[in-house]
């Protein structure tokens, strides 16, 4: 773990200031490295309050502890400060064979792409998000996949509220809303062995916005945080361990029904397009493997796969 790392550890554990001698004689460093230290965690966009004689204090601001992380999941974890995108950054990792499963962090990210390559938001501020992109080696066939992204979108919104108690709704097929906003999105990518056709890799991404006061005009309508307005309750710390840890230990069927009990769109009127042609239904089921089920106006059934729908009265 760095320097500016345990540093923030010790703030972070305090309510009242922490002087700079302490902190050196705590790490065993001299008082030039501590104040290095402080001034990496400012440029990380965490605020601190130094009193002349009192010390230092965390006002507010939290860090990606990736070493932490890793700990409590029993995973390799690693974090790129330069990232253009997590899910870039696990395709490397595939190509330099890193340990597997891998989750990838990253504070911002340059080139974001959600589904069908449309540019996501990220956080211009080191602590607004939450960006990071989960690498596994399943080696099953198609049909033996699993539902990842509505395994992930259930672990999103258990873990929310669990630690929080804020309840959060899932948008099929891949975003997460809070108050008719999207706060999240999942982008779930799979490669398969062309020699026996078993999906070998897969990638699961997470954009989420954590604590982001400002957003562009055009999102603002759209758009939201998970903590907007008041200081966090918890870090991202906290809650991205709490997301891979039920992703990981809680049975597929158990996520599965948090996703049908979080869904936005079962039993309400919403309208889709397939093949140029525009229709209007009920959602009345989500399916085990994903599928959303509509009942039309005149009777007939379709079944979607994929694909964007839109609700008739949002």
């Amino acid at each position: 773990m760095k320097t500016y790392e345990h540093v923030y550890q010790l703030l972070k554990k305090s309510d009242t200031f922490i002087t700079g001698e302490y902190l050196a004689e705590q790490l065993g460093l001299s008082r030039t490295a501590i104040w290095k230290a402080i001034k990496k965690l400012e440029k990380n966009g965490i605020i601190i309050e130094a009193v002349k004689n009192k010390g230092y204090r965390i006002c507010s601001g939290d860090l990606l502890l990736p070493e932490k992380i890793a700990d409590a999941l029993q995973i390799a974890v690693s974090m790129n400060d330069n990232s253009l995108s997590t899910q870039l950054d696990a395709k490397k990792g595939i190509e330099t064979a890193s340990q597997t499963p891998h989750l990838y962090l990253a504070t911002q990210q340059g080139k974001a792409k959600g589904r069908f390559e449309r540019p996501f938001f990220t956080a211009e501020q080191e602590q607004g998000g939450i960006y990071m992109s989960l690498h596994f080696k399943p080696q099953l066939s198609f049909n033996q996949t699993k539902p990842y992204t509505l395994m992930v979108a259930a672990s999103i919104v258990k873990a929310i509220s669990r630690l929080t108690g804020i309840e959060t709704e899932i948008k099929w097929v891949n975003d997460i809303y809070l108050d008719g906003k999207k706060i999240g999105g999942i982008l779930t990518e799979a490669m398969t062995s062309v020699e026996t056709g078993a999906i070998t890799d897969v990638i699961i991404g997470v954009g989420f916005n954590f604590s982001i006061k400002d957003f562009p005009e055009s999102l603002t309508a759209k758009a939201t945080s998970l903590f907007s307005t008041e200081q966090p309750t918890i870090s991202r710390n906290q809650l991205i361990t709490e997301i891979w840890k039920l992703f990981f230990t809680i049975p597929e069927k158990d996520l599965l029904k948090v996703y049908k009990e979080k869904s936005l769109v079962l039993d309400k009127t919403i309208t889709f397009m397939e093949n140029g042609q525009t229709y209007k239904g009920t959602a009345y089921e989500i399916t085990d493997r994903g599928e959303l089920l509509v009942r039309l106006d005149n009777g007939q059934k379709k079944t979607l796969t994929s694909g964007e729908i839109s609700l008739s009265s949002w």
